[in-house]
């Protein structure tokens, strides 16, 4: 399920708009994507002040960690890569902790009740808007970092290399034991489902729910859920070989992906 966080409004900031935002979930989204696009391409161009942002109302859906749903827009948080919500962390006694829900749990007490606006300033190759977010005026990808819950995205950005570092010295959340990354989590997963996908190197399964008209979800081998996600191509169900396959292909990520 997505954790859903009641009716909000949020900004997306970086003149995204002066042209009319078309109502439906799919249009809205693909204008909005656009316009990010030309934006970048032209070198993101000052418009007028009262041209810097569009609202957009809706529900805020933490997918996990790292990664917002509002409205329309699926919104990945700049800087930093938070555990998966399966992922499990080591504390300094070799046992582990849910690191990976306690990050997500974290993300929902602090957009709750709160004005969330995120300053967009990319788009990566599976349509997610990079941008960076405050609940209230609070950075979410610096609080996550600078509570341990997060690694700072190097190979992106270095922006919250010196409030890792700070977190890491403090032997907080993550890094209060030696624990494996998140990226390293996922390619763990990843080979390991290798083996057990039909041809040998498309693991991720696209999934049709029956109890949401049909819903199209894809589930990653890092997914909670995907060792007990069964596939059934007769029944129009299949494997992708990269996230941005099944996105193209109409299916959505699973929460907790």
């Amino acid at each position: 399920m997505v954790d859903r966080q009641g009716s909000a409004a949020a900004r997306i900031q970086q003149t995204l708009v002066s042209h009319p935002i078309p109502r439906s979930r799919a249009t809205m989204k693909t204008a909005l994507a656009a316009l990010l696009s030309t934006q970048m391409a032209a070198g993101a161009a000052a418009a007028p002040p009262d041209q810097q942002s569009v609202t957009i109302q809706g529900d805020v859906s933490v997918f996990d960690g790292d990664t917002l749903e509002i409205g329309p827009m699926l919104i990945r948080l700049h800087g930093v890569d938070a555990p998966e919500k399966a992922q499990r962390c080591t504390t300094p006694a070799g046992d582990t902790w849910r690191c990976g829900t306690t990050a997500v749990t974290r993300v929902r007490e602090l957009i709750e009740g709160a004005d969330i606006s995120c300053e967009a300033l990319d788009r990566d190759p599976y349509g997610r808007i990079i941008s960076r977010c405050a609940a209230g005026g609070r950075d979410i990808g610096a609080t996550l970092i600078a509570e341990g819950l997060a690694w700072a995205f190097v190979e992106y950005s270095d922006d919250y290399v010196a409030m890792e570092t700070a977190a890491r010295a403090g032997a907080v959340g993550v890094w209060q034991a030696e624990t494996q990354t998140p990226w390293d989590f996922r390619d763990d997963k990843w080979n390991r489902a290798l083996a057990d996908a039909p041809d040998g190197k498309c693991p991720i399964k696209g999934n049709i729910g029956t109890s949401k008209g049909k819903l199209k979800i894809y589930h990653t081998p890092w997914s909670p859920n995907y060792g007990n996600t069964k596939i059934n191509v007769e029944d129009g169900e299949r494997w992708f070989c990269d996230e941005a396959e099944a996105l193209a292909a109409g299916w959505r990520p699973v929460a907790g992906r």
